[in-house]
């Protein structure tokens, strides 16, 4: 969407998960563990049968399952599936094996081993005792805390039936744990470092446990002292976990739901939020960001639903996403405050004229080729550059800024079209072409010339254009100064002017520009603090 690359601009709050983002999300299987931590295949076999019979959507975690050494698998058949949802956390899978119908859970640590009776461990069942399942959590948290994904598995035997449900999901044996390997990228610190430095925040929202949330973000740099978890935000009022959120950096297991609910609290306590999301459940907080921002390996889902999508899941490349959208945001608002101010002061110009003049201040074919020639020289703008003091902290739409500015800056373009008035009347006694002529060159000149001016917050002589705004300012000067000349003036209803009216011209045009700066810097001076 077009419009989102300026307001890409105006995030002060950036919302994403870590995988990818902190990290590769290249997920690599490190080891299969028993239960109470020691290497065994016989976890990575039942939950490689899962990955490779599920049929909802491939994580990163099953892609690192199934690109292992593949083990054999024949004697497993599928028979039915309870998929994954973010309540439970995990997903099942019934399959046949030698006559025998077993379910196999796959998921998250805590919210499988509650489900336990048993653990397997060298190849003997052990009854679940509150020891044995204190041994087992302590497995699974000394792994999370080196930064580790981890995913438990279990297993049952299930009598054959026409269908299963959630409720099989008990009396479960534990086999052990996989253990995945996703390091922080390299450059990540140092991005988030540069985002502060820019005026944007990035808050991790990640359904992985506070654990490995907190270790990978903490080597990032982010404050893990104040972490959230999914269960604390569904505690908390709207207005609280406003306030809560706006000094937490790191939300651990929260459902897509809850991301929404950040999202929405965040935006109504002022900030502009972007979310950068790839799956389909983050559509919903897709939809409720500012900006939502996906990339182009995501599901078709997100992609629906964002407003940007990235070629690249960088937060570099996403970094320079924002700045652009400053720069674009920056060379809107000129237009804007060029366009609104000008075309203000031309209507009081013209009005004014139209009531006091015997004749039409200007022909309407001079008009429209003066209004082509003005927009012809601000088709630049895109290209041109923007204040460093501009691009230093997100800028929002300030309705009262250009409002401000059309009244405070159209008046003294009239002032000065009065002048001119007066001078070609009274002074240099000019006939009706020559009074069309006159105001056409000088409002030509100073409309455009003016942007030289409006385009910085600072001063003009410190701030370069763009070499092409450069071009087209004043060649649309020079064509307006050469019309007079042209063989084209009789077909346009212009004619010559004399020298004084040049010189006049120039002094006029030179201290409409100062008078402009003077105000601009009055206009500007709050908006830009």
């Amino acid at each position: 969407h077009l419009s989102a690359i300026q307001n890409l601009g105006s995030i002060d709050v950036l919302c994403s998960d870590k995988t990818g983002t902190l990290t590769s999300g290249e997920m690599s299987l490190d080891r299969p563990l028993d239960p109470l931590g020691r290497p065994s295949e016989t976890p990575f076999l039942y939950g490689y049968v899962n990955s490779l019979l599920e049929t909802g959507i491939e994580s990163p975690l099953d892609k690192a399952i199934l690109a292992h050494e593949q083990p054999s698998v024949a004697a497993f058949h599928k028979l039915a599936e309870i998929p994954f949802d973010f309540e439970r956390r995990r997903i099942s899978i019934v399959v046949s094996k030698e006559g025998e119908q077993l379910l196999i859970v796959k998921g998250a640590p805590e919210g499988v081993l509650p489900l336990c009776s048993r653990l397997l461990a060298e190849g003997a069942e052990l009854p679940m005792d509150d020891a044995a399942r204190a041994r087992c959590a302590e497995t699974y948290h000394q792994k999370s805390e080196r930064g580790l994904r981890v995913l438990a598995v279990a297993l049952r035997n299930v009598p054959e039936q026409p269908s299963y449900s959630p409720d099989e999901e008990t009396d479960l044996t534990l086999l052990g744990f996989l253990t995945f390997l996703d390091p922080p990228l390299e450059d990540a610190a140092e991005t988030l470092e540069k985002l502060r430095r820019d005026g944007v925040r990035l808050m991790v929202l990640t359904g992985d446990n506070q654990r490995v949330a907190g270790h990978v973000c903490a080597e990032v740099g982010l404050n893990t002292e104040q972490m959230m978890l999914g269960e604390e935000i569904d505690r908390e009022t709207d207005p609280a976990l406003g306030a809560l959120a706006e000094q937490t950096d790191v939300f651990a297991r929260v459902s897509p739901a809850q991301k929404t609910r950040i999202l929405m609290v965040l935006r109504r306590r002022g900030h502009v939020v972007g979310f950068l999301g790839d799956g389909i459940n983050d559509a919903p907080s897709l939809h409720a960001a500012d900006v939502g921002i996906s990339v182009a390996q995501a599901t078709e889902a997100a992609k629906d639903a964002a407003d940007v999508i990235l070629l690249e899941r960088s937060l570099s490349v996403l970094h320079d996403g924002i700045l652009e959208g400053r720069r674009a945001f920056g060379n809107v608002l000129k237009y804007l405050l060029m366009g609104t101010s000008s075309n203000f002061g031309n209507m009081l110009s013209m009005a004014a004229a139209s009531i006091v003049l015997p004749f039409l201040p200007m022909l309407p074919g001079q008009i429209l080729l003066n209004n082509f020639l003005y927009d012809l020289a601000q088709i630049t703008i895109p290209s041109d550059n923007v204040d460093p003091s501009f691009m230093r902290k997100p800028r929002r739409w300030n309705v009262s800024l250009v409002r401000n500015f059309m009244v405070g800056i159209g008046p003294v373009s009239s002032i000065f079209d009065f002048l001119t008035f007066g001078a070609l009347l009274f002074w240099l006694h000019t006939s009706e072409p020559q009074f069309h002529t006159g105001w056409f060159v000088e409002s030509l000149a100073t409309q455009t010339l003016v942007l030289f001016i409006i385009r910085t917050a600072g001063n003009p002589l410190r701030s370069r254009p763009s070499t092409p705004l450069i071009a087209t300012v004043l060649a649309i000067v020079t064509i307006g100064l050469l019309l007079p000349i042209s063989p084209l003036a009789t077909t346009l209803g212009f004619a010559r002017l004399s020298p004084a009216f040049y010189a006049f011209l120039t002094g006029v045009t030179a201290v409409y520009l100062l008078s402009v700066e003077i105000a601009k810097r009055f206009l500007l001076r709050r908006f830009l603090r």
